[in-house]
C-alpha cells in the first residue's frame, strides 16, 4: 500500500515540452464509487491493476499491481468507450520535483494537466513557469471523471482550452 498525495494543475503554453519522451497510456475503470476506483492501465508495454481509496482532500490509498499486458488489454477491450482514457504522459524533473504532464487524447483532447506527488498535503514546492491554475480539488479533472464526462463536452471547455493552450 502507498498513500498517494497528488496536486494537479492546468498547464499554460509549451514551456514543459521537450523534457521527456511521451509514454502512451490507455486506462479504464472496472469499478467506481464516490470514494474508490478500480483501474486497469496500459503504460507503454506494461499492464497494471490499481485500487484507489480516498483518504483525505487530495490523498488516496493506492494499491497497484503489475498484470500481464495481454490481460490488461483484454480488460480494456471489454469496457465501453465511456470508461476509457487515452493520453500521453511525460515524466521529468524540474525545480527539484518530479512532474508528470498528461496530454489527453480522444474526447479529452486539448486538456493538459500537470501532477506532482508530495509527501504531505501541506508540502511546499517550487512552481515552474508553465504551471497554471490548481485543480486538485475539482473532481471533474480526475481521470475517472474524464472517462465519464469528457473535456470536449464541458460547457466551459472552449474557454479552458484557450487558457490551457496559452491563449
Amino acid at each position: 500500500m502507498h498513500t498517494e498525495i497528488e496536486r494537479k494543475f492546468l498547464v499554460r503554453g509549451d514551456g514543459w515540452r521537450g523534457r521527456a519522451e511521451p509514454v502512451p497510456y490507455r486506462q479504464g475503470y472496472l469499478a467506481r464509487t464516490s470514494d474508490r476506483v478500480v483501474r486497469v492501465r496500459i503504460a507503454g508495454d506494461r499492464g497494471f491493476l490499481t485500487v484507489k481509496i480516498k483518504s483525505g482532500a487530495i490523498s488516496r490509498e493506492e494499491f497497484e499491481y503489475p498484470v500481464p499486458f495481454e490481460d490488461a488489454r483484454a480488460m480494456l477491450d471489454a469496457l465501453s468507450p465511456g470508461e476509457i482514457i487515452e493520453k500521453y504522459r511525460y515524466t521529468f524533473e524540474e525545480k527539484g520535483s518530479v512532474w508528470e504532464v498528461d496530454e489527453f487524447l480522444g474526447a479529452n483532447r486539448g486538456l493538459v494537466v500537470a501532477e506532482i506527488e508530495l509527501k504531505s498535503e501541506e508540502q511546499d514546492f517550487e512552481k515552474p513557469d508553465w504551471l497554471g491554475e490548481e485543480v486538485s480539488r475539482l473532481s471533474r479533472y480526475l481521470n475517472v471523471e474524464l472517462a465519464r464526462n469528457p473535456y470536449c463536452g464541458w460547457e466551459t471547455g472552449a474557454g479552458h482550452r484557450a487558457e490551457v493552450n496559452g491563449g
